[in-house]
């Protein structure tokens, strides 16, 4: 590892040992609204962090491969999976997503909140990630548009406007790109007026 996937990492590991959810991870509200219409497949969860999306995806039929940069994140993922009786449908994989990307290719590639202090090269992240749906398959991207008052990230200039990675539109479709306000709670039980910024891509081959 590098010395900054190696600093990233025992942050995030920090971050997971402190945060620990009470009671089972919820999946993302944009995950749930995007995918719950959509033939299960197999889906990769970039960033799965507690997990709560990958446990959501895997309880409706899709095989999940759950990327974190966290090793504490990722065990405690395994762990729940295996105690739900999931643990044949997700697959946890270690990545710094600046070096490092799942082999593979998916039906639904979900990548929600990849904000981090740390270098990350997301062009290059979101362009792997394009290229590794299936014709048919879609690209799910959700970053936050403001800062919840509970977020460790309270710098404006951290939330720019959500762009696509340049992609040949002969072989992919941007299908939605929005901005869109909702209501966050805080692990406080505090609520915010929040926005999320919002892309959905399908490969049409």
């Amino acid at each position: 590892m590098t010395e900054t996937t190696t600093e990233a990492s025992r942050f995030w590991d920090g971050h997971h040992t402190t945060h620990v959810p009470d009671g089972e991870p919820r999946a993302n509200v944009r995950l749930v609204e995007v995918v719950a219409g959509l033939t299960p497949g197999r889906a990769l969860d970039l960033g799965t962090g507690a997990g709560g999306d990958a446990l959501w995806l895997a309880r409706r039929g899709w095989r999940v491969t759950a990327a974190d940069i966290s090793a504490v994140a990722l065990a405690r993922l395994d762990t729940r999976a295996r105690d739900l009786g999931l643990a044949d449908r997700v697959t946890t994989e270690r990545h710094d997503l600046a070096a490092t990307f799942p082999a593979g290719r998916f039906d639904l590639v979900s990548a929600h909140y990849l904000h981090t202090s740390f270098p990350l090269p997301r062009e290059q992240v979101l362009r792997r990630a394009a290229a590794a749906l299936s014709p048919g398959g879609r690209l799910l991207v959700v970053e936050h548009g403001s800062a919840a008052p509970w977020s460790w990230n309270q710098d404006p200039a951290a939330f720019p406007a959500l762009e696509a990675p340049s992609l040949d539109p002969a072989q992919w479709t941007v299908e939605r790109a929005d901005a869109l306000t909702r209501t966050a709670t805080g692990p406080g039980g505090q609520t915010a007026e929040v926005v999320d910024h919002l892309l959905l891509v399908r490969r049409s081959r």
